[in-house]
């Protein structure tokens, strides 16, 4: 696994073989950072469900200004850390180790907003419809925000969003939203 494009281009990440975890292959990575570097820079960035951390480092090699990395598993907050450990600022991100909703709710206590979030969680847990109504309800987006959501067929609405982009490689697809 790499860092595919951008400052940090070339770089080496580690990974963590967990059911739980299914890294973003550098295919997909390339062709959805692709269709979002446009709205990349300079935008505060939330890497939900970020196992590796692979996806919010692409945004912050994209100069994205700073990334929030969320991960409840012990296990991938060490491999975040070493990941970000001697490529990214220190000042360019936090890692914050809990669940996605209790992440969410303390965004919005702490009036902290986004401009590109990245939501890849489990595909069997099928989260993405609560988290976008998560977002939603909790005023997390800035206007014009965009949330990419990678899925295999999970079925969610976007009724608060314009859809952007819809791809579909092999049995991951691609769904990239801009809020209205």
């Amino acid at each position: 696994m790499r860092v595919v494009s951008g400052k940090y281009k070339g770089r080496l990440l580690k990974g963590y073989n967990e059911k739980t975890t299914r890294p973003t292959t550098d295919k997909v990575k390339e062709a959805l950072f692709s269709i979002i570097r446009p709205h990349i820079n300079n935008s505060v960035c939330l890497d939900l469900f970020a196992g590796s951390g692979a996806l919010g480092i692409e945004a912050l090699s994209n100069y994205s200004s700073y990334c929030y990395f969320v991960e409840k598993s012990n296990k991938m907050i060490k491999i975040i850390e070493s990941n970000v450990s001697g490529i990214v600022d220190d000042n360019e991100y936090e890692i914050i180790n809990m669940s996605y909703e209790r992440a969410l709710e303390f965004f919005s206590n702490s009036k902290i907003k986004f401009d590109l979030v990245l939501l890849d969680p489990p595909y069997d847990k099928h989260y993405i419809s609560n988290c976008l109504n998560k977002l939603i309800n909790l005023d997390l987006l800035n206007e014009g925000s965009l949330v990419v959501c990678e899925y295999d067929d999970e079925n969610f609405s976007s009724v608060h969003f314009d859809i952007l982009k819809e791809k579909k490689y092999g049995n991951i697809n691609i769904k990239v939203l801009k809020k209205k």
